[in-house]
Order: structure tokens, then C-alpha cells, then sequence
């Protein structure tokens, strides 16, 4: 799971790339939907459009844009590499190309964006439709089931033919529906909106009473809904290999993984929050909660811009306890296994620190269900002096703590103290001196030295990668 959004680098050094098989069979321009994407951007009037690609889409990078120019007039600009995931619109790449818009191919979380309009072209790749559904037929030989089905992006195109064959036989089958976005209008009763999906339900029925049919292969995404809806049965039908299953994941036990997490930040006296995305609506909000909630809680927090994260640089933070990742829904649960500290999801940190919070079992992967007015926001209790703080056990180290929030008007202690006094009962407080020479560290970068640099002639580098440089033989002999 965390290749997916990290890695150190080397598989992308020692990866060689196949036109062939990155390339779409048949039409390109049916492929990239050139005809909806060209009539997008003449409609806007965007004079500056950025074309975002996955890397597997890549080689056709180009061509799709020369085309574009062609259909429209306009300067395109490709984004290649990504500040974050793939799947989040990269609006900070193309706003340093100053384009008005972005046309994102390829598979998409589907978070809404904060500033520019965006197109989504998934791409469509080929669904065997009859052969899916005789695989559903079998998962699902009770005629009167009640099921929802789920589709990766890709396949959203053939859901309509699937629809048509089924729908007569199963009375009782929803399908959902891909939205942009929000989508408009407030959701209706029986209506469920979620991860850029929308389906209704019939008045009297519950979403634990219906199973869930996914069509798509195993990642991130599928992972994400069955944490969510986890109260729900899932199968699943994989395209490329022609092959159902009733998803054998054990839920419980990933819950129990997440739950130890959670514990982890309780006993967490320094927080480090990861910024992982810049384009998702609501980030910057969700940022400022998550600094009182850990200032409330009696803990200090970081706010750390690393691009995506990986072992070596949160390595590189050792005064940090655990590190809360804001990204999307799909990028927020990364297996944290291979990092020096454990990696949390916003929720997962605030059933860390809000004593309101309690867990229902309902799994809440989306941050922007946290903000104030959304559907799942607790507010924080009032603070609670620390005489008066319920006393709790550790489960990891088995040492006593306290749960309660700090008064938020309290002063801050002082920094470059070991000891500090707090509160009236003039109890002391450990402040960490790793903690204080983290808030004074800073990176600059580079210095420009302008007009102190020599200027000399370009010369021949060195050819290969860095790895393994052409001349690195025969300079050691």
C-alpha cells in the first residue's frame, strides 16, 4: 500500500519504459476523449490549459497534446511528475504553468478541487460485460439480493450495458453513479454521496442491509470503501484477470491495525502534520483543526510540506512521535510499516485527542467529514484542569496519562526550558528539548549567489543514471 504513494526511488530508477504496452489499443482521440476535452476548453475560453498524466499514460503525452492544440488553439502544457499522488488534480504544477484549467486523465479520486475547473478523462479500459455478469450471477444466485454496485473509474463507461442485463433479473440492484466534485443540489433522502459516488436507496432500506459488488482491481480505492462500509459484505470482479471473489480482507483485523495507531498518538507528545495535497478542497481548514485539536490536547505540533513521503525524509524528523498525513481519501491510508514512526489518518488522530469522540465502527477516510458543519464533526469539550483529568492506562508502554484538553487561551510554555510551571496548581511540565530544536530548525535551499559565481563554459557530464554511470567502470579501473 505505501508503494502506491511513496517509494525510495530505485524502481523508478531501474524502470524502462514500454511505449506498447503504456499505449491504448485503437483510437487515441476515442481514448482521451479529444472531441469532449477540445469542446471543454473552447467553451471556457482557457487560452492555457495543463494536461495531467499518470506515468503509465505518459508516452502518449505529445501526441495527446498536439492534438489538443490543434483542436482548440490553446498552449498546452503536460504534468508529468506530480507534487502528490496521481490521483489528486496537481492545481500547483499548473498554476506555475499560469493555465486556467486542467484535463486530468486516467484513474482520479475524485477529491474536489479549490481553484481551477477541471475535466476528468478516465480513459476508458475494455469490460467484458456478458462475462461480468455471469461472474455476478454466481456471487449472487438469491434473485431478490439487495446489492450496490461499485465501479473503479475506468470502467464507469460499460456500467450502463451492465445495468441492462441485470436490472431485469435482480429488482432490488443499485447502481452508482460517478460525479465530479460535490455534484449539485443537496442530497436527498436515501442518497448517499461518497468518494465522487452517488447512489439512492429506496426509503425503507439501510446501507448494512446491502452487499457490495466492486468492479475494478484490488487497490487503494477498494480498500477505502470496504473501511468505510465495512458493516457491508463485499465481492469483487477483476477485468484483467476475468476472475471474481467475495473479498476475503479481513476488516476487522485492518480495523485493529488502525486502532493500535490510534493509541500510538495518544501516547504521542510531538505531531507531525504531513501536507498530502495542496488542490483538495477544504486542506487548509482541516489543517487549522488539526493544530488546535493537538494544541488542546496538550501536545506540539509541526506542520511539515515534504512532497510525497517516504522513509528517508520523515527519517530526517526523529524529535517527531507520529506524523498525520492530510490527503486525499484514497493517499491517507498509507501502511506506515517501513517508516521510522507510525503514519495516522486525520480521524484516526482526532479519536487520539477529542475525549467527545468515541468510535461507532463507522471508519471515516475523507477529512472534510471532520470540519465544523460536515456530517461526522464532534465538537471539543470544555477544557478540563489536569487535577480534575481522568486517568488513563497506556495499552502500548502501561504508564499512567491523563485524557483531558488544555484551556485554549492558556499561555504556552516557554521554549529552551527543561521545566515549566502550568496552570494555577503549579504542577511542572516536561518541555522536550528535541522538540525545541525542532521549532527552531529551518531548510533555505540553495543561495543564488548572484553575480559571485564564475561563469565557465558547459562541459560533458556524465551519462546513465545515478546509480550506475556509463564511466563508472572504467574509472575504477
Amino acid at each position: 500500500m505505501a508503494a502506491a504513494f511513496s517509494s525510495d526511488g530505485e524502481a523508478a530508477l531501474r524502470r524502462t519504459l514500454d511505449p506498447a504496452a503504456a499505449t491504448p489499443q485503437g483510437d487515441k482521440d476515442e481514448f482521451y476523449e479529444v472531441d469532449r476535452a477540445a469542446a471543454f476548453v473552447r467553451d471556457g475560453g482557457f487560452r492555457k490549459v495543463a494536461l495531467q498524466f499518470p506515468d503509465a499514460l505518459l508516452a502518449d503525452a505529445a501526441a495527446v497534446a498536439a492534438r489538443m492544440e490543434e483542436a482548440t488553439g490553446a498552449e498546452m502544457y503536460v504534468l508529468g511528475d506530480t507534487t502528490y499522488g496521481s490521483c489528486c488534480v496537481d492545481e500547483v504544477a499548473a498554476e506555475h504553468a499560469s493555465a486556467g484549467a486542467v484535463v486530468h486523465y486516467g484513474p482520479a479520486c475524485l477529491s474536489p478541487c479549490r481553484k481551477l475547473p477541471v475535466l476528468h478523462v478516465f480513459g476508458g479500459q475494455p469490460l467484458d460485460v456478458e462475462h461480468c455478469a455471469e461472474v455476478f450471477r454466481e456471487l449472487y444466485p438469491e434473485r431478490r439480493s439487495r446489492v450496490v454496485v461499485l465501479s473503479d473509474v475506468v470502467y464507469a463507461h460499460a456500467m450502463g450495458e451492465l445495468e441492462k442485463q441485470l436490472c431485469h433479473e435482480y429488482p432490488n440492484i443499485v447502481f452508482s453513479q460517478v460525479v465530479c466534485g460535490d455534484g449539485p443540489g443537496p442530497t436527498l433522502p436515501g442518497e448517499v454521496r461518497q468518494f465522487g459516488r452517488r447512489f439512492c436507496l429506496e426509503a425503507e432500506e439501510e446501507l448494512q442491509d446491502c452487499s457490495m459488488f466492486y468492479v475494478g482491481a484490488e487497490g487503494l480505492a477498494l480498500t477505502s470503501f470496504m473501511l468505510t462500509w465495512n458493516c457491508c459484505p463485499f465481492s469483487s470482479f477483476d477485468p484483467v484477470t476475468g476472475h471474481g471473489r467475495r473479498e476475503t480482507l479481513n476488516v476487522n483485523r485492518a480495523l485493529m491495525r488502525r486502532l493500535y495507531l490510534v493509541e500510538r498518538a495518544r501516547d504521542a507528545r510531538v505531531v507531525g502534520i504531513l501536507v498530502g495535497t495542496l488542490g483538495v478542497a477544504g486542506y487548509l481548514d482541516v489543517l487549522q483543526h488539526l493544530r488546535q485539536l493537538v494544541r488542546r490536547a496538550g501536545k506540539r505540533s509541526y506542520t511539515l510540506a515534504v512532497g510525497k513521503p517516504n522513509p528517508a525524509k520523515l527519517a530526517n524528523f526523529l524529535e517527531v512521535d507520529i506524523f498525520v498525513l492530510v490527503a486525499c481519501a484514497q493517499d491517507s491510508l498509507l501502511d506506515s510499516s517501513d517508516f521510522y514512526r507510525p503514519i495516522v489518518t486525520p480521524y484516526e488522530l482526532e479519536l487520539a485527542c477529542n475525549p467527545a469522540r468515541e468510535w461507532t465502527g463507522n471508519y471515516l477516510t475523507d477529512f472534510r467529514d471532520l470540519l465544523p458543519g460536515a456530517c461526522a464533526h464532534v465538537e471539543l469539550p470544555p477544557a478540563v484542569p489536569a487535577a480534575e483529568a481522568v486517568p488513563d492506562v497506556s495499552l502500548i508502554t502501561g504508564e499512567m496519562r491523563a485524557i483531558h484538553l488544555c484551556d485554549p487561551l492558556a499561555p504556552q510554555p516557554l521554549p529552551g526550558t527543561t521545566v515549566a510551571c502550568r496552570e494555577q496548581m503549579r504542577a511542572l511540565a516536561e518541555i522536550s528539548p528535541a522538540a525545541t530544536f525542532l521549532e527552531s530548525r529551518s531548510w533555505r535551499g540553495l543561495e543564488q549567489q548572484l553575480g559571485k559565481t564564475t561563469v565557465s563554459k558547459a562541459v560533458q557530464g556524465r551519462r546513465g543514471i545515478a546509480i550506475a554511470y556509463e564511466d563508472e567502470g572504467r574509472e575504477q579501473s
